[in-house]
């Protein structure tokens, strides 16, 4: 699917863009893009927008704001669409916009429900656009440094995979009624960076989780702590575990244990002075959340996304890890419910070969 190009004055081509959903990441998504030469933001659209979203819009130079996506999507000077809306309304947005010939960046997850989201990934297919999924942790600099070691074959076969990931503080009530779940609104991210960093699919995963830091959490059919144990179809084993609460911050660290050595990333700090008294050893705690911790991963995603369009090369993250990472949390779901291991098999999935580099 082309692209209508335009000079930018300096012989560099823009992707013409428009955002659905000026929530907190549609921003960030516009403001990064507004850095980027290649990219040009044409219009925004959310059921809210009003006099201060057009005033937000008016002084980054986006000339359309709307209430109605459709408007957005339907635009003939749009070539892609970023959908940054509520997951309820990812995929019928997807399925619009393929009809409408345009590439997609969808945040995750893409829908809730997994067959849902494999029609929007056939219809993306069918259509012969691009669709790249926000999984942004792949475009971290620590942990690409990781994945880098992994393919380089530095660690020998990977045996071991762990990654912990732990918020600073629990997510609203509001929230946790809509979002999925831990394992769908949470550890996807970290069932998308299993397979990411392993280099395998995952076979099986066992799941247990608890509530231990609010009751909110139960009141929805959620817990806020769990650890889910993987087998890999490369034979590799793995563990992840995740908290709604770390006191001390932002906690995301990752290791790779191979037959070579290890590769591990650890969390990143405002500094790395380190003060050593008679009292002890004192540094900075871990950056104090996901805006701080992956803010050049946001800048990472979108401009690939950008420069697959314009080279018409393949998305870094695709709708096969999509669905992927969604039937693991699935699986993990069903896992806990039912006190026992699950088989990836056991969450079927649609037959799809992945695009990704």
């Amino acid at each position: 699917m082309g692209v209508d190009r335009e000079d930018n004055g300096m012989g560099k081509d823009k992707v013409k863009i428009g955002i659905i959903g000026a929530g907190r990441i549609g921003k960030i998504h516009a403001d990064n893009l507004m850095r980027n030469p290649h990219a040009k933001i044409v219009g925004i659209s959310d059921l809210f927008a009003g006099p201060e979203l057009e005033a937000w819009a008016s002084i980054r130079g986006i000339p359309v704001v709307t209430t109605d996506s459709s408007q957005l999507i339907e635009m003939p000077d749009v070539d892609a669409v970023l959908i940054c809306s509520s997951t309820d309304t990812h995929v019928p947005l997807i399925e619009q916009a393929a009809r409408a010939g345009k590439h997609i960046f969808c945040e995750k997850p893409v829908s809730m429900n997994l067959s849902q989201t494999q029609a929007a990934v056939t219809a993306v297919q069918e259509a012969g656009v691009k669709l790249q999924i926000g999984f942004n942790r792949r475009f971290d600099h620590n942990f690409k440094r990781v994945r880098a070691h992994v393919q380089e074959g530095t660690i020998g076969d990977p045996h071991i995979i762990k990654i912990t990931s732990r918020d600073p503080s629990p997510p609203p009530a509001e929230y946790i009624r809509v979002s999925g779940g831990i394992f769908m609104d949470m550890m996807i991210h970290d069932f998308d960076m299993a397979r990411y960093l392993s280099g395998s699919e995952v076979e099986e995963v066992y799941a247990q989780g608890n509530v231990l830091i609010q009751p909110v959490f139960a009141e929805h059919g959620d817990v806020d702590t769990a650890i889910v144990t993987m087998s890999f179809e490369n034979g590799a084993i793995g563990v992840i575990d995740n908290s709604r609460q770390a006191v001390y911050g932002y906690d995301q660290r990752v290791e790779v244990f191979g037959s070579l050595g290890s590769a591990t990333a650890g969390n990143d700090h405002p500094n790395t002075a380190e003060i050593s008294t008679a009292a002890g050893l004192m540094r900075d705690k871990p950056l104090h959340f996901f805006l701080e911790r992956y803010n050049e991963a946001y800048v990472q995603e979108t401009a690939l996304f950008i420069e697959a369009i314009l080279n018409d090369t393949p998305v870094t993250v695709d709708g096969h890890d999509a669905v992927q990472a969604e039937r693991i949390a699935l699986a993990a779901r069903m896992s806990m419910e039912q006190g026992r291991p699950v088989k990836l098999r056991e969450v079927p999935g649609v037959t799809m070969e992945s695009t990704a580099p």
